[in-house]
Parts: C-alpha cells; structure tokens; sequence
C-alpha cells in the first residue's frame, strides 16, 4: 500500500480510544486513524450522512477496528450493515474488544467478521497486537478489489 492506510476505529471507551492511539504512536506506524464513539456514528461515517459527508475530511476506511459492546447501536448491529451494504462489505473489520465469550466470536464470524482480537490488558500487549495487525491486514494480506 502506497499511502499510509486508512483505519476506522469504534470505540465508545476512552481510555481504549487512548490506550489503542498510543500503541499506534509508540510501534511508529504512520496509519490515519478516525475515531467514532457509538455505533450510530460508525455508520454515519461509513455512509458518509451528517457531519461525516466531506471524504476529503472523513475517507473511506481500508480497515475497521469495531468493538462490540456499545450503548445504542452495538458492534454486531454495525458489522451487521457494514457486511450487507454493497460499498462497505468488502472492508475488513476487525473486532476488537475484550469479551471473551464465545457466543460473540461465534456470531461475530457468523455476520462477517474478518478477525477477532481480544484486547489485551498490557500496553506492551496492545502494541504489539497492533504492530501484527499492521503486518499481517497493510503488509502480507491483499486487499479485494476497491478497498
């Protein structure tokens, strides 16, 4: 990939929000990360409605981290229209959250989902979970057309 890529991150947790930016800052990755804190913001985003209209200012995601456990909207509904809309479904999303049950993993897969990670409790941990998703999603894996 030429440009850094583009990650969309769901997260309605500030301190999640903080810890997963500074695992970013501190593995040197150049990535522009948009951060959306519920799931109705996730797909005003990805829909481009409201104040999310401008791409110039909020471009289509190459990858979406999504937790799951969100008031209002949750992670599942989000992943849920992500995966059935025909610009969207072809976006890798990543769940990252810290349920460890698997009746989530199961359904999280079940909807589309392209990977699970549970959130680890470290920050040593969290870098480098995101140092491997940086390898693995911008490095070795070849995108499907148009993402």
């Amino acid at each position: 990939m030429e440009n850094p890529a583009k990650i969309l991150l769901v997260e309605d947790n500030q301190m999640d929000i903080i810890l997963t930016l500074d695992a970013f800052r501190e593995a040197k990755l150049k990535n522009e990360i948009k951060v959306v804190r519920n799931g109705q913001e996730a797909l005003d985003y990805l829909l481009g409605r409201n104040k999310f209209n401008d791409r110039t200012i909020y471009p289509m995601p190459n990858l979406i981290l999504l937790d799951l456990k969100m008031p209002g909207i949750d992670g599942f509904e989000v992943l849920r229209q992500i995966k059935s809309t025909e610009v969207l479904k072809r976006i890798p999303v990543i769940i990252l959250t810290s349920s460890k049950e698997e009746g989530d993993r199961t359904l999280s897969y079940d909807i589309g989902a392209n990977s699970y990670l549970l959130k680890p409790v470290s920050f040593d941990g969290f870098t480098d979970v995101v140092k491997k998703i940086d390898d693995y999603w911008f490095t070795l894996n070849i995108n499907a057309p148009g993402v």
